[in-house]
């Protein structure tokens, strides 16, 4: 009987990609590619109810009204965005132009924008202050793999915004990717739905095969033992 080999399998961070990645389901995407504009909402809604903590600390620290934030992936697809951010057959990721979709909120003075930075709590501990503007892009270590871009826009205006809409070109949007749940019979008909929005005729669609591969199936042949003749 072949002895079954050690296998070492190191777990590693995604590397962070020149291309921002926004996970997020059918009704918010239509609703993006009729407006040309993307919206900032507010974290409390947000699952990471740690993360919606040290943003609402942030806004009562620095005595703003508003605070509203949008999150991107600044990584290559991966199991873990679709089934948290995008799950089920709705789901769909933006793959977005950096540079471009971040001069949508060039010159207003009440954004603030970067990479989060993911820290452990024995970390954190030993320092003897957190300056309240890190707050915003401060994450737990094993949030780590999400390689989360943020954008942050907070004003002390006395009326409370819900929302806030930044005007985009369809053009920043290099594809769209439908779910890897979505059944593939029903990705041309979707196609053809997303494309007859005004403006939006020349978009590149494609259907995630992350959880169904055939190709990467077929590589299993590999393991196989050759045949002797």
């Amino acid at each position: 009987m072949a002895k079954t080999p050690n296998l070492k399998i190191p777990i590693r961070t995604p590397k962070r990609v020149s291309a921002f990645r926004k996970y997020t389901n059918l009704a918010a995407l239509i609703h993006l590619l009729q407006t040309k504009q993307i919206t900032l909402l507010n974290p409390s809604t947000w699952d990471d109810k740690n993360d919606a903590y040290f943003l609402e600390e942030f806004k009562n620290m620095q005595g703003f009204t508003t605070v509203l934030a949008i999150c991107f992936a600044e990584t290559d697809e991966t199991y873990h965005h679709w089934k948290v951010f995008s799950d089920g057959v709705d789901g769909v990721c933006l793959e977005f132009d950096k540079e471009k979709v971040l001069s949508a909120f060039d010159g207003n003075p009440c954004i603030s924008k970067g990479p989060v930075n993911y820290r452990l709590i024995a970390s954190l501990r030993k320092r003897d202050r957190i300056n309240p503007e890190e707050l915003p892009f401060l994450k737990r270590k094993p949030y780590e793999p999400e390689c989360e871009y943020r954008v942050v826009y907070a004003d002390k205006d006395k009326v409370p915004k819900p929302s806030l809409a930044f005007d985009i070109e369809i053009g920043w949007i290099n594809r769209i990717t439908l779910s890897p749940w979505m059944h593939a019979s029903l990705r041309k008909s979707l196609t053809s739905t997303l494309r007859s929005i005004k403006g939006c005729e020349k978009l590149k669609i494609t259907r995630s095969t992350l959880v169904g591969n055939r190709e990467w199936q077929s590589l299993a042949d590999k393991a196989r033992l050759p045949t002797t003749s």
